[in-house]
């Protein structure tokens, strides 16, 4: 209350920033006649000359960007036909300034973001403007490579199927690069996987924009981007878990926590288990797994929905992204329940999958130099912004004031009755041309409403995860005279739905939502997609008690009401009240949703502090520059330090304890390094040491001068490098592994995050001296056998003249085969014949097996 006294008085914090912004813009419209005096050539050479002062270092960005924006702008006019808009300069100071510029659907926030791309390109190190989805980053890169040409920039999509390094380097290498926030996230984990720098396709991370920033980094920030390899376990028991999962009974052998999304299993359902698997014990240690099993069936059947969590296309199960609505194509469901799925929905199940590299949205876009983001939809988050990503949220005014109408909700008792209302108001709507867009939280749902509209046979178009191909033309045609859209919140956000004057005098598009989402910005974000900039427009939710956020959350106090009120069937109840006990069951989801996504960034804060200097590493054994002979040098030093510890050989101790012997048997065992005892007698530890170590390296010296000084670095790289990864992988199986189990510590009184803190610490320390300690045994055991060139020579002529026989003998025989099909006395040389090639070895031993085998190897 105080907070909103003081707000009336003195002025918001963000109406202090507004005035300080719009100071700012007096001076860009100030240059506005001077730049639009120019001709094309002129303004060019105006921009490049800015584009020089700043890579010189003459000018900061912050001192050419009145002149910068100015000149966008005249160039959006002569290029893109659009003017910029006061609001929409505003929009830009605010990203340019790192922060969220929160604009209403509709105020062209990616006009908005090529004033402070524009600016932030000039410095060369490259601009990365993030989207939701393929179809909005191409849309958007497309529109504005005309501006960006004019202004002589390059422009680079990453969009999703697209592999080829060279190609995305091409495109990272562009002054300005657009793509989703996945293909941003995949690209740099595939980064640190790659074995040399010409695989490697990012180039930096200096300044991105994320637009729909709350989808992002927030609802987005829940999942973990993991790239995945198999773990080569078997599928058998996926099938089995299923089976009995599908005969225990709901209430009697397990509950269902929808809040959670939890399934618990009741002493009698562990019972019943255990007589089905024929087990006497599902919790012992060797039935750990089955017990594993078990509880992703029973998740997988009675908590994920088709067409709702997931679809099945093509013999596959993919995941359904909840707040986007789109198909998930390439991402698994880890610790076994993507595969659950599989055998529930009697599809080929894969194998289960390991981490082999993993990042969260917050860490990966915490890596850039500055972040900004836009969206019409922040202030609802702006602690969770501030306090993850540091950032701020502006809001900014609209241009033209909105005047849509948000109607309150209406809410009916069955989810049958609130269907039967929309198709009633969709009728009434469409009788009169009226163009109606119907949102829906899930494809089912979707889908029951295309059939009830069938029925009606009211013409309808319907977008959702399974036509997403089509998304562009469903859009484009979605304000026309008589249109009726179903969509799941794929329409959500990002989408320009245009309407005409006629459109316009029947009072705009008209929105029903058939749902409240979980979260308060999803909704907000299908009202915008009605009234955008000044048109009109109206928006309604048909609500059900049947509804999950109702059941779950809030249905209870709704129940009460609409008992007092005496509601019969058919008949809805509209107040404000009811939208007010809606709008807090969505903030309880929002605020579990928070805590979740908190508790994420905590744990990943510790793997991504171990991420960075493992890829920091990785990244220096990569560069050529980098002396990968004194690294080895230094691990060597360090192995030999170690063996003498284990064989008990310390400093100060007497010479008669040492155990060489000992020390013999595990340097033949674990480097195969013959050790003379002979040779070492009457040496202290410090001269035993020395010898030691020197023997050990020119051991290894001998064995690698048959190889140029290139060669043998690049061999060392190499097995650095995949010792690493194999280390680094198991390591986060490991972590994967302690962070299941971690929280049952807070029955003990401890503080998981604390524990996992400790024990990641532990896990970290062991995978650094194994990287070493393996590297080093690796390198010290690798032989090489080697031909002289004349050898190698004669060996390939020789496997060629044997290719080109065995090629005529086999045409010999296919020709006889048919004349003599049924001569068993067909001969064929027997098994240790002489080869009839003329190779001088056995029929089996060559023409009589798949092929010769050609050139050096290592081993």
């Amino acid at each position: 209350m105080l907070q909103t006294m003081m707000g009336k008085v003195f002025g918001t914090k963000n109406d202090r920033e507004l005035k300080r912004y719009k100071r700012a813009l007096k001076k860009i419209n100030a240059l506005e006649a001077t730049y639009e005096a120019m001709d094309d050539a002129a303004l060019q050479a105006a921009f490049e000359e800015l584009k020089m002062a700043v890579r010189a270092e003459e000018k900061s960005l912050e001192e050419v960007l009145p002149d910068s924006f100015a000149i966008t702008r005249e160039a959006a006019k002569r290029t893109l036909g659009m003017r910029h808009f006061d609001v929409q300069m505003v929009g830009g100071m605010v990203l340019h300034e790192g922060r969220i510029a929160e604009m209403k659907t509709g105020e062209g926030k990616t006009l908005v973001a090529s004033l402070p791309v524009a600016l932030n390109a000039m410095t060369g190190k490259g601009v990365h403007v993030v989207t939701v989805n393929d179809y909005l980053a191409q849309r958007d890169a497309t529109e504005l490579t005309p501006l960006y040409g004019f202004l002589g920039y390059e422009v680079g999509t990453v969009l999703e199927g697209e592999y080829d390094p060279q190609v995305k380097r091409a495109h990272y290498a562009a002054d300005i690069t657009y793509g989703t926030n996945n293909e941003f996230g995949f690209d740099y984990l595939r980064d640190n996987m790659s074995f040399s720098r010409e695989q490697m396709v990012q180039r930096g991370h200096h300044f991105v924009i994320v637009d729909e920033v709350d989808s992002i980094l927030i609802d987005e920030a829940r999942t973990p981007l993991i790239i995945s390899g198999p773990t080569n376990r078997t599928l058998d028991n996926y099938v089995r878990a299923d089976e009995i999962a599908k005969q225990l009974s709901k209430e009697t052998h397990f509950t269902v926590d929808e809040k959670d999304r939890l399934v618990l299993i009741t002493e009698e359902g562990i019972a019943k288990a255990e007589e089905l698997f024929a087990v006497d014990n599902l919790y012992s240690l060797e039935n750990s797994a089955l017990s594993h099993h078990l509880d992703q069936a029973l998740k997988a059947n009675y908590i994920f929905e088709i067409d709702v969590d997931y679809v099945v296309k093509d013999g596959e199960v993919v995941i359904v992204d909840e707040f986007t609505g789109r198909l998930s194509e390439g991402r698994r469901y880890s610790e076994g329940l993507h595969q659950a799925l599989e055998a529930k929905e009697r599809v080929q199940i894969k194998e289960e999958s390991q981490t082999l590299a993993d990042i969260t949205f917050q860490n990966y876009f915490r890596m850039y130099d500055k972040l900004a983001g836009m969206t019409g939809t922040a202030q609802t988050e702006a602690t969770e912004f501030a306090q993850i990503y540091r950032l701020d949220v502006v809001s900014i005014p609209t241009n033209v004031p909105v005047v849509r109408e948000d109607l309150n909700d209406l809410i009916y008792k069955t989810e049958l009755e609130k269907f039967q209302a929309s198709i009633e108001k969709i009728k009434e709507l469409n009788a009169k041309g009226q163009p109606v867009l119907v949102g829906t939280a899930s494809i089912e749902k979707s889908e029951v409403l295309h059939e009830l509209l069938k029925r009606e046979k009211i013409a309808h178009t319907v977008l959702n995860a399974k036509n997403h191909a089509q998304e562009g033309e469903i859009i484009k045609s979605a304000g026309d005279k008589g249109a009726v859209t179903i969509a799941t919140n794929m329409a959500g956000r990002g989408v320009d739905i245009k309407v005409s004057d006629e459109i316009k005098a029947m009072g705009g598009l008209y929105i029903i939502g058939t749902e409240r989402h979980e979260n308060r910005r999803i909704d907000n974000q299908l009202r915008g997609r009605s009234g955008r900039q000044g048109d009109p427009g109206v928006s309604q939710f048909y609500l059900s008690l049947e509804d999950n956020l109702l059941r779950i959350f809030g249905s209870d106090k709704i129940k009460t009401i609409m008992e007092r009120l005496g509601v019969e069937d058919g008949e809805y109840i509209e107040s404000k009240m009811v939208t007010r006990a809606v709008e807090k069951a969505q903030k309880k989801v929002e605020n579990l949703h928070f805590e979740g996504r908190k508790q994420i960034v905590e744990y990943d804060d510790v793997a991504n502090e171990q991420r960075k200097i493992v890829y920091r590493f990785r990244n220096q054994l990569l560069d050529p520059e980098f002396d990968i002979g004194v690294k080895v040098n230094e691990i060597r030093e360090a192995y030999v330090a170690r063996a003498l510890t284990e064989c008990e050989i310390y400093e100060g101790g007497g010479r008669e304890d040492f155990d060489l012997e000992k020390l013999g048997k595990l340097l033949q065992e674990e480097v195969h390094f013959m050790v003379e005892a002979a040779d070492f007698e009457g040496l202290d530890f410090e001269a035993l040491a020395e010898k030691l170590l020197a023997d050990v390296k020119d051991e290894y010296d001998t064995k690698m001068a048959v190889v140029d000084e290139p060669v043998r670095r690049d061999i060392e790289r190499e097995i650095y490098l995949k010792t690493l990864d194999t280390a680094w992988r198991e390591h986060l199986y490991r972590m994967d592994t302690m962070k299941t189990g971690i929280r049952l510590r807070a029955y003990n009184q401890k503080d998981p995050l604390v524990e996992y803190k400790k024990e990641s610490f532990n896990l970290f320390t062991e995978l650094i001296e194994t990287i070493k300690y393996d590297t080093i045994k690796t390198l010290q055991i690798i032989r090489f056998q080697l031909r002289s060139p004349e050898e190698e020579a004669e060996a390939f002529a020789r496997a060629q003249e044997i290719e080109r026989k065995q090629k005529e003998m086999q045409m010999q025989l296919n020709r006889e085969s048919d004349e003599a099909a049924d001569a068993p006395s067909a001969k064929k040389p027997a098994r240790n014949d002489p080869c009839p090639c003329g190779s001088g070895k056995k029929y089996k031993n060559c023409c009589g097996q798949s092929g010769p085998k050609k050139g050096a190897f290592a081993s």
